[in-house]
């Protein structure tokens, strides 16, 4: 078991840089074709962040895991609303914009109620087994679809009024570094699936366990970094902006392809973890109007921090 741990970690590793490389590769090819700022941090640098997910899950999926598949996705998005917003909000309370708490956080919101929606086919519909079908996979990639056109609608509204901080690499670099950061991911992804598997086994834990404490908090790392880093240079939107764009993704766009590549069965014991996940949506989008509105003030981040202190000893106690 001890391989398999270090062989996890290196998958981690190799994940995290992975994306890092993926995000530089493609956000320079974006500034060199002219792609605004604004465009690379909602498009680019979210999806690079989310990669892990979407090539952890895409593993799992192929291999039927999933267990491994569902818990990837809600433990990632607990982990990131609860733990990377609380401490960010911690460090420094963040104002939001009138459109994320208008139009991204309810997105957000809309996911959770969608995602209950669709997996829940004994209870709604009084289906033989709870699935998530090919075709729940495309009308969540429908989802994602019209998230990406409001993002595009909305960019076209605003003024790029700060030069681009992007760093400019040679066209050669560029695709060198996508190669690598895909490469990485790929690597890295099957390193993670595998072996979280097998460390499930050896110590006699459900892959639905493994896959909302040990997958989703590793493939949550890049998310963390960038709001971390956020927060302390106090660049309120990137930090929320990060975490809410990164829970659609991982709803509409990673869970409608894990669905598409194979359907996904959905065991009604995950209710729980939607359900704390759909009250922490609700929560932070309540947070907007109460204190000082349009923000999340330090209080409300200590909630979010001690919520997900108690889910995880809940977990730890439940295995």
């Amino acid at each position: 078991m001890v391989y398999s741990i270090l062989i996890l970690v290196l998958g981690f590793i190799i994940l995290i840089k992975g994306a890092d490389f993926l995000v530089s590769g493609s956000s320079s090819l974006a500034k060199r074709f002219n792609v605004s700022e604004l465009a690379i941090g909602l498009t680019i640098v979210a999806f690079g962040t989310s990669t892990p997910e979407l090539v952890v899950n895409t593993i799992a999926s192929i291999n039927d895991y999933d267990d491994v598949v569902l818990g990837n996705i809600i433990g990632s998005n607990i982990f990131n609303l609860l733990l990377i917003l609380g401490l960010t909000g911690i460090i420094f309370p963040i104002n939001v914009q009138k459109n994320t708490v208008w139009k991204e956080i309810p997105y957000s919101l809309l996911a959770v109620v969608v995602l209950i929606l669709l997996a829940n086919d004994v209870f709604l519909f009084n289906a033989g087994s709870n699935v998530l079908s090919h075709f729940d996979g495309i009308i969540m990639l429908i989802f994602f679809f019209l998230f990406l056109g409001y993002i595009f609608f909305s960019m076209k509204k605003e003024q790029n009024a700060e030069s681009s901080q992007t760093k400019e690499l040679s066209l050669k670099k560029s695709i060198i570094y996508i190669v690598l950061g895909l490469s990485g991911l790929i690597v890295g992804g099957r390193f993670v699936v595998n072996n979280a598997v097998e460390i499930a086994r050896a110590l006699s834990v459900s892959e639905k366990l493994i896959g909302l404490t040990i997958v989703s908090i590793g493939t949550s790392l890049p998310e963390l970094v960038t709001s971390l880093v956020a927060a302390l240079k106090k660049k309120a939107d990137l930090a929320i902006g990060n975490v809410i764009g990164s829970n659609i993704f991982n709803i509409f766009l990673i869970l409608g392809v894990s669905s598409i590549i194979s359907p996904v069965n959905y065991s009604s014991s995950f209710n729980f973890d939607v359900a704390l996940l759909l009250l922490a949506t609700i929560f932070l989008l309540v947070a907007m109007f109460t204190g000082v509105r349009k923000k999340l003030d330090r209080w409300e981040a200590i909630v979010l921090f001690l919520v997900f202190v108690g889910y995880l000893i809940y977990l730890i106690i439940k295995k």
